[in-house]
C-alpha cells in the first residue's frame, strides 16, 4: 500500500502536498517497480530510505540542482583533469557502480541502496533510464556516479570514490556532457558542501516542478554509448 497520509496510487500528489518537517517526506509504502519509480521522478520525488524503514519517497523544498552551464571546475580539478590520470566511460559496468555507491562510507553507518533499491535501478538501466559513470584507474574502477536521464534533465543519485578526487573527475566530465547534450538541469536532490562547491544551488520545489513540465519532454542530444 502507497500512503500518501491516505493514498494508494501510482499517481503522484501536487509537489505543494510535501510535508515540511521532516522536509520532503512526501509518502511511504508502495514498491520499487519502474513504473512506480519513473511515476515518482516525472512528479519530483525519488525513494530514499534505509533497510528496515517503509519505503519512504520524498520531494524537498528548497530543491538542490545544478545547471550545467553554472558548473564551477577549481584549479585544482582542471589541473587534475589535464594530467589524465583517470579515464572516465559511460554505461560500461552500472552494476559495479552501483555496488560502489552502496558500499561502507566513513561518515555513514549502513546504506540506504538495498538489495531491492540495487534490483529496481539495474532495471532501470536495462530499460535505458539509469546510467553510470565510470572512473578508471588502469583497469581498476576507482570511482563513479549513477543517475536517471529522462528528456533534458538528469536526476543525480549518488557517487563513490576510492581513489583521490576520482568521483571528481567523473562528475566534472559527465556535467561537459551532459552541457554538450543540451541538459537544461542536474537534480541534486539535497544540499552537500561537496555539491555546492560545484556551483549547485537550492531552487524552490515550484520552481523545480517547472522545470520537469518544460523539459522532461523534450529529446537530448545524449549518446551514452559513444
Amino acid at each position: 500500500m502507497l500512503t500518501w497520509l491516505q493514498r494508494d496510487s501510482l499517481d503522484f500528489p501536487p509537489l505543494d502536498r510535501a510535508l515540511r518537517e521532516p522536509n520532503g517526506l512526501l509518502a511511504a509504502g508502495g514498491d520499487l517497480s519502474a513504473e512506480r519509480l519513473i511515476a515518482a521522478y516525472r512528479h519530483g520525488c525519488f525513494p530514499w530510505f534505509s533497510e528496515g524503514q517503509p519505503l519512504l519517497w520524498w520531494s524537498p523544498d528548497p530543491r538542490t540542482v545544478l545547471f550545467p552551464e553554472e558548473f564551477h571546475l577549481s584549479r585544482s580539478l582542471a589541473k587534475l583533469l589535464r594530467q589524465q590520470r583517470y579515464r572516465v566511460t559511460f554505461d560500461q559496468d552500472f552494476a559495479a557502480v552501483i555496488d560502489g555507491c552502496a558500499g561502507p562510507r566513513d561518515y555513514a553507518d549502513g546504506t540506504w541502496i538495498t538489495d531491492t533499491m540495487r534490483a529496481a535501478y539495474l532495471d532501470l538501466h536495462l530499460r535505458g533510464l539509469a546510467h553510470s559513470v565510470e572512473v578508471w584507474q588502469g583497469d581498476e574502477l576507482v570511482g563513479g556516479l549513477y543517475g536517471l536521464a529522462m528528456g533534458r534533465l538528469f536526476f543525480g543519485e549518488s557517487m563513490f570514490s576510492r581513489a583521490d578526487n576520482a568521483s571528481k573527475v567523473g562528475f566534472a566530465t559527465v556535467v561537459g556532457k551532459l552541457r554538450d547534450w543540451g541538459f537544461a538541469l542536474i537534480d541534486c536532490q539535497m544540499p552537500t558542501q561537496h555539491l555546492h562547491s560545484f556551483g549547485a544551488r537550492a531552487i524552490p520545489r515550484q520552481e523545480f516542478a517547472d522545470y520537469l513540465q518544460r523539459f522532461l519532454e523534450q529529446s537530448s542530444g545524449a549518446n551514452w554509448r559513444a
